[in-house]
């Protein structure tokens, strides 16, 4: 399965080479690439009671049309998160997680044109890899990114979200259901907020 979803990964960014280099001349308002960084949280609902990862991640993304992106984005969760309400109000609490998940998508991004606030869908396809690993974060990632470790599974990514932009620095939001597969569809909450940067 391993060498599968590398093959598919693989395929689309060769696949998606040509889409990129063809991009609309009409348009040169320095909106044709977007870079951002992200704090993501995954709801991770195989598990009684659920359990709340936190981690970080990245995303690049190229225009082929002003409301069309080609999109690839990947992030590691490394930290859990304890939320407890008492009486006198709500506490919430990070601890780091010997259970940690990477994920990388890629596939469209379809927004409401170039302007300072835009909506935006999106559907990716890639894969989930759950490792148990007790090593820090940086050298945990950098163990998991072969994916020769732990389970890999195949998903797929629905999400929609909104930008806000002041000149090229702008702020992205997004929500969707990561869907990943292994003896059946298991549906997952994530979300992700962080800086965008487009030139």
């Amino acid at each position: 399965m391993k060498p599968f979803l590398l093959l598919l990964l693989s395929f689309g960014i060769v696949a998606a080479a040509p889409l990129v280099m063809a991009q609309s001349e009409h348009y040169s308002e320095g909106d044709h690439v977007e870079i951002g960084a992200f704090a993501d949280y995954f709801r991770y609902a195989d598990t009684n009671p659920i359990r709340n990862f936190i981690g970080v991640g990245g995303r690049a993304a190229f225009n082929i049309r002003p409301s069309i992106q080609i999109e690839g984005e990947m992030a590691y969760d490394f930290k859990r998160n304890f939320t407890n309400t008492f009486s006198n109000g709500v506490t919430t609490q990070f601890v780091n997680a010997s259970f940690r998940t990477l994920h990388g998508f890629f596939g469209p991004k379809f927004q409401t044109g170039s302007g300072p606030f835009r909506a935006f869908v999106t559907g990716k396809v890639g894969f989930d890899n759950f490792s148990i690993n007790t090593q820090n974060a940086p050298a945990g990632f950098v163990n998991t990114v072969g994916l020769t470790t732990g389970t890999t599974a195949f998903a797929v990514y629905p999400a929609g979200g909104v930008e806000a932009f002041a000149g090229p620095i702008g702020l992205r939001l997004e929500v969707g259901d990561d869907i990943f597969f292994v003896n059946g569809a298991h549906n997952n909450l994530r979300a992700t907020i962080g800086p965008q940067f487009r030139f």
